[in-house]
């Protein structure tokens, strides 16, 4: 039966937490919910990290699987996205320690590797042009923020975690990730502003 989207339903809507505690006590269906609700971000996050899709969807794998073996392990300590998000930076950081190489996303992809220009279809060729523009440009930016950086603001946007859910996944502390968060968000600002 699908969710109803009604003020009274969006007050009932079960929280992560509990659909992971539901999953670790055997309803397959929790489990679809939480990854309906996190499988783009973490995606996305992954990408852009390692830059390489075969690579991202990979760890992506990985991450998934190591959530389901751990299911009964689970215990709410903190945010299931943190929760998720440290298992991604974890599988991350041995994706890097083991040396794979890197592989450049082109914009010219199309699909599930999470960037994909929305409009409708009858959108002028000059506005999507200058929309993919602007995307090109806005990951070009991101690619090349230093690790730390990159890594904070792609968890802040893609995960919506938050600084604290962010220094717990990370292992830094919250005005580390303040900080980075600040430098990052200013180069960004800097390499768009004559686009905007």
């Amino acid at each position: 039966m699908p969710l109803a989207y009604t003020p009274a339903a969006m007050e009932a809507r079960p929280s992560d937490e509990e659909l992971m505690l539901r999953f670790s006590s055997g309803d397959a269906a929790a489990f679809d919910v939480l990854y309906g609700r996190h499988r783009g971000g973490v995606f996305r996050y992954l990408l852009r990290q390692c830059r390489s899709h075969a690579a991202a969807e990979e760890l992506f794998q990985d991450i998934w699987m190591n959530l389901v073996q751990a299911r009964s392990r689970y215990r709410v300590e903190a945010k299931f996205a943190t929760y998720l998000y440290t298992l991604a930076h974890n599988r991350l950081m041995d994706h890097f320690r083991r040396g794979k190489g890197f592989e450049v996303v082109s914009l010219d992809r199309e699909g599930d590797d999470g960037f994909e220009v929305q409009g409708s279809a009858a959108m002028q060729p000059e506005r999507a042009a200058q929309s993919r523009e602007l995307a090109g440009r806005l990951l070009e930016l991101v690619a090349a923020l230093p690790a730390a950086q990159r890594e904070v603001f792609l968890m802040h946007e893609e995960g919506g975690l938050s600084l604290e859910q962010i220094a717990a996944a990370t292992g830094v502390n919250r005005e580390a990730v303040k900080s980075r968060l600040r430098y990052a968000l200013a180069k960004l600002r800097d390499g768009m502003k004559d686009y905007l």
